[in-house]
């Protein structure tokens, strides 16, 4: 009964950001934030940044998708309750698969940071075809998957959003 230490997988591109980091992590009572993102974990300068906007009295680890596999399924992190966040869908897929118990999957910002063709869903998020494929992988895993920026804001299941694109 290790994994129940995932509270919340959240796709946010901006990963962790000021006020959203510290809705969530109050909300929640988390205690860590995973960051799983290939790119940051190799950028000091990215890691110092995000870092910076986590919230006081909260650990953070910064890691790859791999790495972020890896952490979680050590006994350690099963006393954590643990906030993971990816930049994209498809990455949120990737650790969807190896964890069968994560409380709440959560589609937060996605899709503004990135160019070529889009299909606006919400306010929020916007999704490339491949997305959108990630996007119906990760409702497989996770059916009650949701849209929402921040705690306070309105759920929306995401199967009801985009059962017909």
């Amino acid at each position: 009964g290790g994994v129940k230490m995932i509270v919340l997988l959240r796709v946010d591109e901006r990963l962790i950001h000021g006020q959203v980091a510290m809705t969530w992590t109050k909300s929640l009572q988390i205690d860590g934030i995973v960051v799983a993102n290939d790119e940051a974990s190799g950028n000091d300068i990215q890691k110092m940044t995000l870092k910076m906007a986590v919230p006081s009295g909260i650990n953070c680890i910064i890691k790859t998708i791999e790495g972020a596999k890896e952490l979680l399924k050590n006994p350690k992190a099963d006393k954590m309750r643990l906030m993971v966040l990816t930049k994209t869908v498809k990455d949120a897929v990737e650790l969807a698969k190896e964890f069968d118990k994560i409380e709440l999957v959560n589609i937060g910002n996605a899709g503004k940071m990135v160019s070529g063709e889009k299909m606006v869903i919400t306010k929020e998020v916007a999704l490339t075809l491949e997305e959108l494929s990630s996007m119906k992988e990760l409702i497989k895993l996770y059916p009650e998957t949701t849209f929402q920026a921040t705690p306070a804001m309105e759920k929306n299941l995401a199967r009801n959003l985009i059962k017909d694109k």
